[in-house]
């Protein structure tokens, strides 16, 4: 049996009283995408940041191609995190940057290329994504919110990554230009070969995108299956997620004045 890309063992966190992920248990495949779906404040953010090393779980084991990396020393941990690429929520692009910088940004600071085989690098990866050369030369103030999505997964890609992680990559984006989204991940990922794992909320990009689904609820894995099959989960919190219902067993917290 192969090795999981990336492997959750037990994982805890809590802020305070506020228990946040409580025994997480998940596994992905190589070459796998995995959605994990979820409401705000369920945990998703979180796991994710425990993955990439911003946090560290209370208790628990992280791995990653079979080494655990929680407690690992810095530089390990750094040659661990030169596998991933991200897709961060809001963009995250450098204003004070170009658009071919930004893309080349972990080429040129992470892996010591020189900028001008750099910059090659990043319009080839502009390209993959629909992007011509002259957007490159373009301050990241000048793009619509759907081009800035688009560079930041071409960033993502630009170190040709084993594993990409992609945060709400269709918040605050139209319906078509999060298709168009959705189609360019899937493309991505399919020609590197890579392991995927997708956090949202956005049903249409999960259903798009990954090969499974998780549900996290309350710091717990409530469902984990194939895409195909979530819409016969036999669970009632991830029916009332997916169809987007008010009433049913999740109960949102409503302030009244």
């Amino acid at each position: 049996m192969s090795t999981p890309k990336i492997k959750l063992t037990n994982l805890h966190k809590r802020f305070g009283p506020k228990v946040v992920l409580d025994g997480i248990d998940l596994e992905v495949a190589a070459g796998e995408s995995l959605v994990i779906i979820g409401g705000s404040g369920s945990g998703k953010s979180v796991m994710l940041k425990c993955i990439l090393g911003l946090l560290t779980p209370d208790e628990g084991n992280i791995e990653i191609d079979g080494e655990s990396v929680v407690g690992m020393r810095r530089a390990d941990r750094e040659r661990v995190n030169r596998k991933f690429g991200m897709l961060f929520q809001g963009g995250a692009l450098f204003d004070s940057l170009p658009v071919w910088e930004n893309v080349a940004f972990g080429l040129i600071q992470g892996r010591g290329k020189n900028r001008r085989e750099a910059k090659e690098i990043a319009l080839d990866k502009l390209a993959a994504v629909g992007l011509g050369p002259e957007v490159g030369e373009l301050s990241p103030s000048e793009l619509s919110g759907g081009m800035q999505k688009r560079v930041g997964l071409a960033r993502a890609i630009a170190t040709e990554p084993d594993i990409i992680f992609f945060d709400e990559p269709t918040t605050g984006l139209d319906p078509i230009m999060g298709d168009v989204i959705n189609d360019l991940i899937v493309k991505c990922v399919r020609e590197l070969g890579a392991t995927a794992m997708t956090i949202t909320h956005d049903m249409a990009s999960a259903r798009k995108i990954s090969d499974r689904i998780a549900m996290l609820y309350r710091g717990k894995i409530i469902w984990d299956g194939r895409t195909a099959d979530i819409d016969e989960s036999g669970e009632a919190h991830v029916d009332q997620f997916i169809h987007g219902r008010a009433e049913g067993p999740i109960q949102m917290e409503l302030r009244r004045l």
